[in-house]
């Protein structure tokens, strides 16, 4: 499988994540460590976010704890640029 790939490290819940896209549309997912794993080896994985057409675009932590960002192109044709930053908390 082939993704771009960001360790956001530790997270609180609710913590605002912001992911620009150059480009075309792509497959944007914020994963905590187990799903990731899990997205990585084809098993059912949850994640927060989904297909992006328009950039930037906001994702919010869904509980405390490791989080990460994987971006693909998985049934999209072209090429994507990505850059992600972690909004400071409120």
């Amino acid at each position: 499988m082939n993704f771009t790939y960001y360790d956001l490290g530790n997270l609180d819940k609710g913590r605002m994540v912001e992911i620009t896209l150059q480009g075309n549309a792509a497959n944007v997912r914020l994963l905590d460590s187990n799903n990731l794993s899990n997205y990585k080896n084809g098993q059912p994985y949850s994640y927060v976010g989904g297909l992006v057409k328009q950039s930037p675009v906001r994702l919010k932590t869904a509980h405390s704890g490791h989080w990460h960002i994987a971006i693909d192109l998985h049934g999209l044709a072209g090429n994507v640029k990505s850059s992600v930053k972690v909004l400071p908390g409120i």
